[in-house]
């Protein structure tokens, strides 16, 4: 038998790989309740968000049930519920939570780079973004695009289109099923308030000329989007 390419797969993937397995095998009945994220992590040795992810990938792919308040349920997928409508996470997807701790170290420098190099046109075009993303809100829309047209002014402003790309490219990933079904659980009109807010710390940072302080709010902005990300489940919002 000829060998085989290895792929690396991400950590989540082998969790949920654990899990799906376990599942198959009958451990994890129809119905059943998985184990808390906590004892999972204990169990696996593994960091929590990464316990999370992969429960989300299971979720997304219809092997378990997030229940706001309760817990995670294993579902019957013998029938012929959604057989077709079934979303497989491809194996190149990255983990949202992961990624917004890449986004931390990266989008840090480049805050603290704008500050010393934004124009006049850059400093408008935040401006935009955030009356973008506000405008949005009220109306009760995610302000997605604000967003994203934010993270790529103050990319924009240091002149370096790699890094204005890079940007894009994690910002775009968040379009994934991974990262979309996690903001169905934990996005709301108050956390995108404070994430407009954090926004607005950021900017004025960067006015006033302040490297380390636009670094530090970047920095802030990325963790407290984690922190909105990895609440407990019974803080996440109702279906």
């Amino acid at each position: 038998m000829p060998l085989q390419a290895v792929e690396p797969q991400r950590l989540y993937r082998q969790i949920a790989g654990q899990l799906r397995a376990l599942i198959q095998a009958g451990e994890f009945a129809v119905g059943a309740r998985l184990p808390a994220e906590r004892d999972l992590a204990k169990q696996l040795g593994v960091s929590r968000p990464s316990v999370r992810e992969a429960l989300i990938a299971l979720e997304v792919e219809d092997w378990v049930e997030i229940r706001t308040g309760s817990g995670v349920y294993v579902l019957d997928r013998t029938g012929a519920a959604n057989p077709n409508g079934r979303v497989e996470v491809s194996p190149a997807e990255w983990g949202p939570l992961e990624l917004i701790r890449a986004r931390r170290v990266v989008e840090g420098e480049i805050a603290s780079i704008a500050a010393t190099q934004a124009r006049r046109k850059d400093m408008a075009a935040m401006d935009g973004a955030i009356a973008a993303m506000k405008s949005a809100a009220a109306q009760g829309v995610l302000p997605l695009e604000g967003d994203r047209a934010f993270h790529t002014a103050v990319a924009e402003a240091c002149g370096n289109v790699v890094l204005t790309e890079t940007v894009q490219n994690f910002w775009d990933s968040r379009r994934g099923p991974l990262f979309e079904r996690l903001g169905g659980h934990f996005e709301t009109p108050q956390s995108w308030r404070c994430a407009i807010a954090e926004h607005e710390a950021i900017v004025e940072a960067i006015r006033v000329h302040d490297g380390a302080g636009a670094r530090a709010a970047m920095h802030a902005h990325m963790d407290k989007s984690h922190a909105r990300f990895s609440a407990s489940w019974r803080r996440a919002k109702s279906a």
